[in-house]
């Protein structure tokens, strides 16, 4: 978890707060409603999408890896749209290659050699197959 933003003075009790978070320089904003007496409702949106709408589509356009790596973690992001390949929040240099069933997008995570494998899955409902191969072995894809 990073903090992403910090006012040390008074905020007003109900409103909203706008900031951006990530490398890409994302909006988000935090709405405070007052719900009865001293209640209070927090939504947090991103992009104007509610954190679940967010989070759907999100799924819909990138794919996400969590490896360990010799005693350290590694979050990959494949944005589908961009072919943007995307380590802990920073965009690694990639070269893409066409091979026999489909493409391979070559990128390295410190000394260990990475790609990501598209290939057709032959059916129009499910699209392009992605697949994360790190040091020769396939890495699961992680289920947000």
């Amino acid at each position: 978890m990073q903090e992403e933003i910090r006012k040390e003075w008074m905020f007003k009790l109900v409103g909203k707060e706008t900031f951006t978070v990530g490398a890409a320089k994302t909006k988000a904003t935090i709405n405070i409603d007052a719900v009865s007496g001293f209640a209070y409702e927090y939504t947090l949106e991103i992009n104007g999408k509610s954190l679940k709408k967010y989070m759907e589509n999100r799924s819909k356009t990138t794919n996400t890896w969590v490896l360990s790596l010799g005693g350290t973690d590694y979050r990959v992001v494949l944005e589908k749209d961009t072919m943007d390949v995307w380590c802990n929040g920073q965009k690694m240099e990639t070269a893409g290659e066409f091979v026999e069933d489909g493409t391979e997008t070559h990128f390295s995570v410190g000394d260990h050699s990475c790609y990501i494998k598209a290939v057709s899955s032959g059916k129009r409902k499910e699209g392009i197959i992605h697949t994360l191969i790190v040091d020769d072995r396939e890495i699961p894809e992680a289920v947000e």
